[in-house]
């Protein structure tokens, strides 16, 4: 699913299903805000199959089509009975012609192997 983000501090909210490699983190929402200055702030919900300090869902990331990352989330700790959960970041730069993003969470242990979602940005 493609959602778009309008100027002017709009948000956009959308939402996909669970994926089924239950390992994996998912992203499962996000919702995209213009900040002023051109920057955008994203909301991202993960799920994962937190267990503890061995195994949680420890970042996640924003993409540009070309792969390059455009923010990063660190995740401190794991969120075993806080599922799923969400958490934002301010101040990514989208870089000029770069219409839609990706949004990816990935699991210490297993990597970047969920469900992602493309958000295009207007």
């Amino acid at each position: 699913m493609v959602a778009a983000a309008c100027g002017g501090g709009e948000e956009v909210e959308t939402t996909l299903p669970v994926a089924s490699n239950a390992m994996c983190a998912d992203v499962t929402d996000v919702v995209v805000t213009a900040e002023s200055g051109g920057t955008f702030r994203f909301d991202v919900t993960v799920r994962s199959a937190d267990t503890g300090w061995e195994k949680y869902a420890d970042a996640w990331e924003v993409r540009a089509p070309d792969g390059t990352v455009l923010g990063e989330r660190v995740l401190a700790h794991p969120h075993v009975d806080e599922q799923p959960f969400t958490r934002s970041l301010t101040g990514v730069a989208i870089p000029d012609g770069v219409a839609e993003v990706e949004v990816a969470a990935r699991d210490l242990v297993e990597g970047f192997c969920g469900e992602t979602l493309t958000v295009g940005l207007t």
